[in-house]
């Protein structure tokens, strides 16, 4: 099991199960929802169990998808495509979690729309999409 939690502490989380791929989302939304880039874990949607979620917040950043975010101390948390039929799963912020999950990235996405400021250099498979 896996526990996470926001900043704040208001809202927190287990994961009951293993966890999914890890990716890092070098998309215009996700480095403007987080300040830089969304690593985040793919996690079967029964699997999230809430403990805590009273100041949870969704966005929905297109018709495709919703961020799950504190609305207290403003944590990006859950990346969530509303497609729940086609997509049985959603990413959790791999920095939410309260220890380490011993994984590792294993795709980079929308390389193409990454930011100036920074190299993707770890030997990570990229995708430009």
């Amino acid at each position: 099991m896996y526990q996470g939690s926001c900043l704040c502490g208001a809202i927190k989380f287990s994961i009951e199960g293993s966890l999914g791929r890890a990716d890092a989302c070098h998309c215009v939304q996700c480095r403007k929802w987080t300040g830089h880039f969304l690593p985040s874990v793919e996690v079967k949607r029964s699997a999230l169990v809430m403990q805590s979620k009273a100041t949870l917040k969704w966005y929905h950043s297109s018709e495709k998808v919703r961020r799950g975010f504190c609305g207290q101390c403003g944590s990006s948390l859950f990346f969530d495509p509303t497609d729940q039929v086609k997509h049985d799963w959603l990413g959790v912020a791999m920095g939410a979690f309260d220890s380490d999950t011993k994984k590792q990235l294993e795709l980079h996405i929308f390389v193409a729309e990454k930011g100036s400021y920074y190299e993707i250099n770890d030997g990570v498979p990229q995708n430009e999409h």
